[in-house]
């Protein structure tokens, strides 16, 4: 008789504590102990737990420590899931948590059906999602050394007289600027080095992406994205790498709600509360959408750029993509004619801009593994 075995692992660097939950509604759930993190010491444990006649069901939270568990138990074809943290069912009144408690809560809701997978991307999707990310906080690292270095001019009483900053105009007048103190000439040298630094580190990254997304089997993907306003390779990799396969979402409301771009709801009987969006899901598809709604409220128009993106492309991508155009230009000035905040209408164009990106996604050829 085949007997069934649900597994809650609690995963951290070092160590990893298990318990396990005895199939059938009534079977016993007890705490296993704790091991090392290592995946040798996970096989030989699991081994013990399941021996002859016994099927494993393994579940862990998401977290630091990546997916190396799950793609490794797929490997010996023992049944793995990861959960997302947020997604785990919690008691009103429970106070106390601690790892034991953790893995117990995961084997008992694991048994009772209560968990809901999160999608575990391929290798190589989740080395060019890395990339991508790479690349976003390299631009976060030289928006601060910008802030660092005009604070400190700024603290002189300087400040730049032109419009357009960090021309090479505005460059030039940086490195012309004289003080009566070495030492803050020596300062304006390390900020200049640094900020230096960074855009090489910036340029070398976008080179890499340039070599390894036409490769990626999500390629089609980014290119049917970059037919639309504002995506180029960099923006449209990110955001292809950070959902994944459009098909795992059945509606576009789907793809707003993983994003975190749909509003909370507190409503009960007649009465209904809606506040401010959710930002749950995931926060670097989010944070690329809003800086890409940038250009809706700017003229619909195919630049000579965008025409060239969209050379040899099907034509349904170039319809969607002048319809998310118009409507996204018209909607934005709609709303801000209302007198509705910027932000507000940014994020309003984000989640229709996300319609349309599934819409279109859905087009593509489905990758192949």
């Amino acid at each position: 008789m085949n007997m069934e075995k649900y597994v809650g692992l609690d995963v951290h660097k070092d160590t990893t504590v298990i318990a396990v939950a005895d199939g059938g509604r009534f079977g016993e759930v007890r705490l296993f102990g704790t091991i090392s993190s290592d995946l040798r010491a996970l096989e030989k444990t699991l081994k013990k737990i399941g021996g002859e006649g016994v099927t494993l069901h393994v579940v862990y939270e998401a977290g630091p420590t990546g997916y190396v568990v799950y793609r490794r138990l797929k490997q010996l074809h023992i049944d793995c899931m990861v959960v997302a943290p947020s997604r785990i069912p919690q008691a009103t009144g429970a106070r106390q948590k601690n790892d034991r408690r953790d893995a117990t809560l995961l084997a008992r809701l694991h048994r009772a059906g209560e968990l809901t997978p999160i999608h575990v991307p391929e290798d190589v999707d989740e080395a060019i999602r890395d990339l991508t990310r790479a690349r976003a906080d390299a631009m976060q690292d030289l928006c601060r050394a910008k802030h660092r270095l005009k604070s400190f001019l700024l603290r002189q009483g300087m400040h730049y007289p032109g419009k357009a900053s960090w021309s090479a105009e505005h460059q030039r007048y940086l490195r012309a600027l004289q003080f009566p103190i070495p030492s803050l000439r020596s300062v304006l040298e390390e900020y200049l080095f640094a900020y230096d630094q960074i855009v090489q580190r910036v340029q070398r990254l976008e080179e890499l992406l340039a070599v390894h997304v036409p490769q990626w089997r999500m390629y089609p993907a980014v290119q049917a994205l970059m037919c639309m306003r504002g995506f180029r390779l960099t923006a449209a990799a990110m955001l292809v790498a950070e959902m994944g396969d459009i098909r795992h979402f059945s509606h576009p409301r789907h793809v707003m709600a993983f994003l975190g771009l749909v509003p909370k709801q507190n409503s009960t009987g007649q009465t209904t509360r809606m506040g401010a969006i959710t930002k749950a899901g995931n926060p670097h598809a989010r944070w690329i959408l809003v800086e890409i709604v940038q250009h809706a409220l700017m003229t619909p128009k195919v630049s000579r750029q965008l025409g060239i993106r969209q050379e040899g492309q099907p034509a349904i991508y170039r319809d969607l993509s002048w319809k998310a155009q118009v409507r996204l230009h018209k909607r934005g000035w709609h709303l801000l004619r209302r007198g509705v905040m910027k932000a507000k209408v940014n994020i309003a164009m984000a989640r229709e801009l996300v319609g349309f990106i599934w819409d279109l996604l859905c087009h593509v050829p489905e990758p192949t593994r």
